[in-house]
């Protein structure tokens, strides 16, 4: 039975493909639907400039950007949604480490429709997850 679902999102179309499938799942199992928004770990600190390239408003600014855009249109009746904005190094392994700690047992994911090899050559997020997890995941082209 699923009761957390995690939709990782990047503000694309796919994303939204994806949130909209968890949805109507959560719908039909009452099940909570987390949408996480990683963004990769800026260099904070230029020494040479002796200034922070991106500060710490910049990156919450673009995570509430990301979710209120992936959110737009969205019928959210009936599920209880959470946003949650994370930062890290490897997106996937951020994904991952979430799914970890938070019992997740359905991650829905957009995929760009790069295939197989283009993704293993561009280190596809969605296949670091899918191969990493040991929940279900739902890849929504």
């Amino acid at each position: 039975m699923l009761k957390k679902i995690l939709v990782p999102t990047d503000a694309s179309e796919f994303s939204q493909r994806a949130l909209k499938s968890a949805l109507e799942l959560a719908r039909k199992f009452n099940a909570e639907v987390e949408l996480l928004f990683v963004m990769n770990m800026p260099i904070p600190y230029d020494a040479s400039a002796n200034i922070y390239i991106i500060s710490p408003e910049q990156i919450d600014q673009e995570g509430e950007r990301v979710l209120k855009t992936t959110l737009e249109g969205m019928d959210t009746s009936e599920v209880t949604i959470t946003n949650k904005k994370l930062q890290g190094k490897k997106p996937a392994a951020v994904i991952l480490e979430e799914v970890k700690n938070k019992n997740i047992d359905l991650v829905v994911m957009g995929s760009h429709g790069r295939g197989a090899i283009a993704g293993s050559l561009l280190g596809s997020v969605s296949q670091h997850v899918l191969h990493g997890v040991e929940c279900s995941v739902l890849i929504v082209k």
